[in-house]
Formats: structure tokens, sequence, C-alpha cells
């Protein structure tokens, strides 16, 4: 059931669906991790999200997510701007502070690096 009352707040690990996708980008059902504040959220009804694979590679941009419900690594370099309302979001808990740091340091080497 989707609490339709729920709006996405910085740090939480929500379902959302990523389909419809073009070329390398994730797709499908999975976790993600919400960057964008919840007034920026609801303000806009977009969201910036980092999506969470469980297929771990090894990049330079792959943040260990390890919490109760939900282990991978949070991709900082496919974060992306959604409409959250229409991709069904499901929260599913709240993300370590130094987690959500770090992506924060990897997404600010993406934007600002030469």
């Amino acid at each position: 059931m989707v609490d339709r009352d729920y709006i996405p707040e910085r740090g939480d690990i929500v379902w959302l669906d990523f389909s419809p996708t073009l070329g390398r980008e994730q797709r499908g059902k999975r976790p993600a991790v919400v960057i964008s504040s919840k007034i920026y959220n609801e303000r806009s009804g977009l969201a910036l999200v980092c999506p969470i694979t469980s297929k771990a590679k090894g990049y330079n941009f792959e943040v260990e997510v390890i919490e109760k419900k939900i282990t991978g690594v949070a991709l900082a370099d496919h974060a992306r701007s959604l409409d959250w309302k229409i991709r069904n979001p499901k929260f599913i808990t709240k993300l370590a502070p130094e987690n959500f740091r770090e992506i924060i340091s990897k997404l600010t080497v993406l934007i600002i690096s030469a």
C-alpha cells in the first residue's frame, strides 16, 4: 500500500520505479537514496536520488550501504532527478549519516572536478 501523505526526505532510502530509462541508466524497481530536501521535494514534485544496486563493481563513485533492510552500493554518479509522485515511493529506512556525507562528497567531486 502506498502512503499518499509520504514526502521523501533527505537521507531516506526508498523503493522507486526507475523505468522508463535509456542506455546505461539504472532501471526497474530499486532502492534509492534521497539527496534533495523534503521542502524541495514537496514544492517541486521532483526529488534528486541516487539509485542503489546490489552489484558492487568497485567504481570510485560507489558508496557502500549496509542497513537492516538494504545492502548494496549507492551510485553517486547515477544521481537523477525524478517525478517521485508517479514513481510510487515507498519508505524503507534512513541512511546512516556518515554514508550520506560520503555520497555528497562524491557528488561534489563529480560536479567540481576538471
